[in-house]
């Protein structure tokens, strides 16, 4: 799952184009987490915290991965056929959370779309992981 979530990081750093399945996203998401979380108990172990919740380590974490983070939301949104923007939801309070959370768990379509070709359909030509065509 770590050697994946590197090769999304490093191959779609800041790739806003195509689409990303459900895994490419929620994998990606959950080792952000668990990285986050190690990063906090190291920072409050050596005693770098710079505010409530907020140590150096996990500060230069977090930006360092800000883009990536809002790249696999985009593509994401586009496996869905929603434009990059709908990512905007997330400021009306409580409700646009909520919906933003729907549509990254909701089934990307099926067969190409607006914003590319499928990544989860074979039949549609061949794909790799994460969604990038095979070169051979």
């Amino acid at each position: 799952m770590f050697n994946w979530y590197l090769k999304v990081v490093k191959e779609n750093y800041a790739n806003f184009t195509g689409r990303a399945r459900r895994s490419e996203y929620w994998y990606f998401t959950l080792v952000n987490v668990l990285i986050s979380i190690v990063l906090g108990i190291i920072d409050y172990a050596i005693g770098s915290d710079i505010g409530p919740n907020l140590g150096i380590l996990r500060l230069i974490y977090s930006v360092a991965v800000l883009v990536p983070g809002l790249a696999v939301l985009v593509r994401r949104l586009h496996d869905i056929g929603k434009s990059g923007w709908y990512f905007f939801v997330v400021f009306i309070p409580i409700a646009g959370g909520i919906w933003l959370l729907v549509l990254l768990c909701k089934e990307g379509d099926h067969g190409p779309n607006q914003y590319g070709a499928d990544p989860k359909n074979p039949n549609y030509g061949e794909f790799d992981e994460i969604g990038k065509p095979d070169v051979y």
